[in-house]
């Protein structure tokens, strides 16, 4: 059974269902300004759909691709200076591990020109970008520019401005021929269908957080107190039902309003930017290692105790306002306990942005709120209540052992961003190993920490989870040994960044390649590191290689720069069932849309989706062939066929459910036996 607290923190994997569809995120258009009388100002604006990024002319090497510019000038006009660009937004992206800049919704790049033949009225130009959003990226684009300086006006005024942008703009789109109006309902419905499923599931990690946050000692205790205090106080049984409701809702009212506050004061989008921020991960790396030590004894983090008697005072005037001020003092009194919860789920809400936090906070406060309504309404059910004790301490300090665990997640991530090789896997792993072991002895009652009560014996539910923590122990030592550790793919650094990438003792050679076959490796494949998958990059040589061994062909489209494609492979790929069906049942052949090799002399042919334009690089030749063959362009994109190329299933994208994933795998398989 996996571990419930790794769910509770840190599932933050939203996916949608891959439809094949052509995308096209971005329009072109063009507009000229005449700066004097022999210089121009070649003006290239971009219209990016919701949630798509454009990226930067400057990207760092092996980063996703910049957005370049080439004009045809010939001997009739000189460039002045470089294409500039506008401020964008720049973030540190732990996938790419490097700072990179790119543009949301609007982005204006301007290259000035200066005319040497008077006649020049037209000039051309080539613009080639790529676009990701959160869930896929697409291939390199190539969009011709066309400026028609007999349309530039000379924008010293606003009018000018104004005249310019209506008249001197043209618009250039992709010439794939597809239904406009049902490719924007399509993308829209998968947009809302993946929003819901990002919000449900904040919803549910909140109401997760908000029943464990029950049983600790700053609020467990208060339940029946606070229960008692409502039916007693009150006149009859259904006001002091109606009171512990309105105290429940007001709870949730404050909660809310503390995620609410979070997007008033950071703002929708800057706070889907902090999950890459080294700045924020360091800190909330030393925020959480403040709370564990705090939960393991040390000391007790509380607001200034004058808030809560300045509240307190409030409470007494009765009526709903005292109610509201009660509740108040609530989330005040139990800050010390509740707080790393609140803190947690903030931040996984600020990985999806937007109303997120809102939500989150929502389902926290609902969960907190809803024993006082139940116990109120239902008083005999307080006598079923475990009376408070030690126990609630012991649950305390075991919140504490695993938050100090996933403090380090967030330095791992600070540190794969920086690339300073400090916290590689084998540490990490090391770390964790020593942390959970420790989790181990004290809940068999060989350390004792501040605060414990005396231990006489070790309760069936102690040892339990004494158990548990000590299996997970064992469990990651192979870890230290290059094993995927599926269980926690998601939390350790990738395989790669390690200081043993293939496993120690093992060789990029070493280990067998197929089983029960020569581990001679077939002209044109290699081996695909860590795991040793024999992978084809080459369409014809990977088909009859196929044929030649008898399987089925895995066609894997996929990009350098494609975020979610090496999700896939850290994640999805290493699972024991799924990395069997790609070392011994299929072959897989992975074709990069974005390989800028240049294609050699007789594979230089005409673009059929660019008519007049031909194919110059090894990736735009795969891009093209995905477009026509699966009218669709976006990576990663998983094809089974046979040895006649026929579909074996349906293809599917960017599944990041292991169960899912080996299930269409074992489908297409089974298809291609029949």
């Amino acid at each position: 059974m996996k571990n419930i607290f790794l769910y509770f923190f840190f599932i933050t994997l939203f996916y949608s269902t891959a439809k094949a569809q052509v995308l096209e995120p971005v329009k072109w258009s063009t507009s000229v300004e005449k700066i004097s009388d022999t210089e121009y100002d070649l003006i290239a604006k971009a219209k990016i759909d919701r949630g798509w990024h454009l990226y930067s002319q400057s990207v760092p090497e092996n980063g996703p691709k910049a957005t370049t510019f080439t004009y045809e000038l010939a001997k009739n006009a000189e460039l002045v200076g470089k294409t500039s660009e506008e401020e964008g937004r720049t973030v540190d992206d732990p996938i790419f591990n490097m700072r990179i800049k790119y543009f949301d919704d609007v982005a204006e790049f301007r290259q000035r020109i200066k005319v040497i033949n008077n006649e020049l009225s037209i000039v051309k130009g080539e613009v080639e970008f790529m676009v990701c959003d959160d869930m896929r990226c697409l291939p390199p684009s190539y969009v011709d520019l066309n400026f028609d300086l007999n349309t530039a006006k000379n924008l010293s005024s606003k009018e000018d401005s104004e005249a310019s942008e209506s008249n001197g703009i043209i618009d250039f789109q992709n010439p794939i021929s597809i239904d406009t109006n049902e490719e924007v309902l399509v993308t829209e419905t998968q947009d809302k269908e993946a929003d819901n499923t990002g919000l449900w599931t904040i919803f549910i990690l909140g109401i997760g957080a908000g029943f464990i946050a029950l049983f600790t000692p700053c609020v467990f205790p208060l339940i029946p107190m606070t229960v008692s205090f409502f039916t007693k106080q009150s006149k009859n049984k259904a006001q002091g039902i109606k009171n512990a409701f309105i105290y429940g809702l007001c709870i949730i009212v404050i909660y809310v309003i503390l995620g609410t506050g979070v997007v008033a004061i950071f703002g929708a989008s800057a706070i889907n930017e902090f999950s890459t921020s080294v700045t924020f991960n360091l800190l909330f790396f030393v925020i959480l290692v403040i709370f564990a030590v705090s939960f393991l004894g040390a000391f007790e983090i509380m607001l200034p105790q004058s808030w809560a008697n300045k509240i307190d005072s409030k409470a007494d005037k009765g009526g709903y306002t005292g109610i509201f001020f009660m509740a108040l003092a609530l989330a005040i009194v139990s800050f010390s306990c509740t707080g790393p919860f609140v803190g947690n789920i903030i931040v996984l809400s600020a990985t999806k942005g937007g109303l997120a936090p809102m939500i989150g906070m929502l389902g926290f406060s609902l969960a907190l709120a809803l024993p006082f309504g139940l116990f109120a309404a239902f008083p005999g059910w307080l006598n079923s209540l475990p009376k408070s004790g030690g126990w609630l301490n012991t649950v305390k300090v075991v919140l504490g052992f695993l938050e100090l665990a996933f403090a380090f997640k967030f330095l791992s991530q600070a540190d794969l961003v920086l690339q300073l090789h400090f916290l590689e896997r084998e540490v990490f792993i090391a770390i964790w190993i020593a942390i959970f072991g420790a989790l181990s002895f004290y809940l068999f009652g060989k350390i004792k920490l501040p605060h414990d009560s005396p231990l006489t014996h070790i309760s069936v539910g102690r040892l339990s989870l004494g158990l548990i923590a000590l299996s997970f122990t064992i469990y990651m030592i192979p870890g230290l040994w290059g094993a995927p550790l599926n269980l926690i793919s998601a939390f350790p650094p990738p395989l790669d960044y390690a200081e043993s990438p293939y496993g120690v003792g093992n060789s990029k050679t070493g280990g067998n390649v197929i089983a029960g076959e020569s581990q001679e490796i077939p002209d044109g494949a290699h081996l695909l590191a860590p795991h040793q998958i024999l992978a084809f990059n080459d369409y014809d040589k990977g088909v009859a290689y196929a044929k030649e061994v008898g399987k089925p062909i895995m066609l894997d489209f996929t990009g350098w720069a494609c975020v979610n494609c090496r999700k896939m492979e850290q994640n999805v790929w290493p699972n024991d069932q799924v990395l069997n069906m790609l070392k011994n049942e299929v072959v897989l052949i992975s074709l990069y849309v974005d390989d800028k090799r240049k294609l050699e002399g007789d594979e230089v042919i005409e673009s059929k989706l660019r008519p007049g334009k031909k194919l110059k690089y090894i990736g735009q030749k795969w891009s093209e062939f995905q477009t026509i063959r699966y009218k669709t362009n976006t990576q990663p994109f998983y094809v089974l066929i046979g040895h006649d190329e026929e579909n074996l299933n349906d293809p599917v994208g960017y599944t990041p459910n292991v169960d899912e994933y080996y299930g269409w795998m074992e489908e297409g398989v089974k298809a291609f036996k029949k």
